[in-house]
């Protein structure tokens, strides 16, 4: 462990949750340093009222909120949507917003002159990795200060007395300490009850963007997305930002009880943990863009793709946004994008996200080729050599093993 007196100014990566506002007493009372928080605007809302307050009050000597969303979405979110990368199922709304905020952190971390950078993240956890890991891309030097991995305090109920006793104001008990993480895209909840997966999760209890399948209206409601190169542009023909969209469909999405995930996920560290997610905008987004990629892709390039999207979706979980790796396959994935342009109507329904019809001026979709009627497109006949060579190998075998009394 570092010599805990050599940082005189510390960066902090600051949400005023838990953790961090547990960590910035913590810093002062061990490395006798200042501490300028830092906290990352991605959407989160609500959760940045008041938090300079609450940082100052807790012993930062200031604090910084850093307006990153549209980066965030323009940068991170939508690359990785025209991907159609998903780890295991989740919509990497944590994930792909470490990278952004780490990278914003080191820029006032430069600016401060600060000796160190601290984070939250536990050493169970996968965001320690990806924080570092973007530390280490933009600021390979510079020390990093983790807590969790070094610090006397067990447990977040450990975390929760050390608050009580500095003073540090909480606006959580241990009955209601669900980890959580929210931004523009999704809001995730882990510990307590959902812990052991044999619980079923108590969405009343929990869900915040939107509802239960069950509590949502018996009435579908339809939508229209617009789509120019893989990217989201407009809802219903009203043409919007991406942040703004995204904000739309999810209170839409949320309405109708879209986008709700249940998983027990691989982290990168090793262990199993298990996290319900809401990333209702999400869902609808992702389901949108594969069924115009549906039209628009030959099945050559979308087979590929699938595998493409896999490896992003590690990259993406495991930290490695900057990387070089993670350039070339945005590039291959730029490439795909060019004609994924039209529009895609859909049914949300308790739940459900249905397709009701899809348009591209990029279609490779003939009706003439593909009808079961009388068409001037297609001879039949042709697939009669074309089966002919196709199983050719198949045949050659068949031989060989008959002749060989293998059959």
């Amino acid at each position: 462990m570092e010599n805990k007196q050599q940082f005189k100014k510390v960066v902090l990566a600051y949400s005023g949750g838990l953790d961090t506002s547990v960590i910035i007493p913590w810093l002062k009372e061990n490395y006798g340093c200042e501490v300028i928080a830092v906290a990352a605007d991605v959407g989160q809302g609500k959760e940045l009222t008041g938090l300079e307050e609450k940082a100052i009050k807790t012993g930062a000597s200031k604090l910084y909120i850093a307006d990153i969303v549209d980066e965030f979405v323009n940068d991170y979110v939508f690359p990785t949507l025209k991907a159609g990368a998903k780890y295991e199922g989740y919509l990497l709304g944590t994930a792909f917003a470490r990278p952004i905020i780490a990278k914003r952190i080191v820029e006032i971390a430069k600016k401060e002159g600060a000796d160190a950078i601290a984070h939250g993240c536990t050493g169970k956890g996968n965001d320690q990795v990806r924080f570092e890991l973007a530390i280490k891309a933009y600021a390979p030097d510079m020390p990093v200060i983790a807590p969790w991995r070094t610090w006397e305090l067990k447990s977040r109920e450990d975390e929760i007395e050390y608050a009580a006793k500095h003073d540090v104001p909480l606006s959580i008990s241990s009955e209601t300490n669900y980890s959580k993480d929210m931004n523009l895209w999704h809001l995730s909840h882990e510990g307590l009850d959902l812990e052991d997966p044999a619980n079923e999760p108590n969405f009343d209890k929990i869900l915040e963007l939107g509802v239960s399948p069950e509590k949502a209206p018996d009435k579908p409601t339809y939508i229209t997305l617009t789509f120019e190169k893989g990217i989201p542009v407009a809802l219903d023909g009203e043409k919007l930002s991406g942040t703004e969209l995204i904000e739309k469909l999810n209170k839409l999405g949320g309405e109708n009880g879209i986008g709700i995930l249940d998983l027990v996920e691989n982290r990168l560290v090793g262990m199993k943990c298990r996290g319900v997610y809401e990333t209702p905008g999400g869902e609808i987004l992702y389901f949108a863009h594969s069924k115009l990629e549906e039209l628009c892709l030959d099945k050559e390039t979308s087979h590929y793709k699938e595998l493409v999207a896999c490896k992003y979706a590690e990259l993406v979980y495991n930290g490695q946004w900057y990387t070089p790796l993670m350039t070339a396959l945005n590039a291959f994935v730029d490439s795909t994008q060019e004609t994924v342009t039209g529009e895609v109507k859909l049914k949300l329904y308790k739940g459900n996200i249905i397709a009701a019809g899809t348009t591209s001026p990029y279609s490779l979709y003939s009706e003439d080729i593909a009808t079961f009627g009388e068409d001037h497109s297609y001879n039949q006949m042709d697939s009669q050599g074309f089966i002919t060579l196709f199983g050719l190998p198949i045949k050659v075998r068949a031989q060989v093993q008959e002749k060989l009394g293998l059959l």
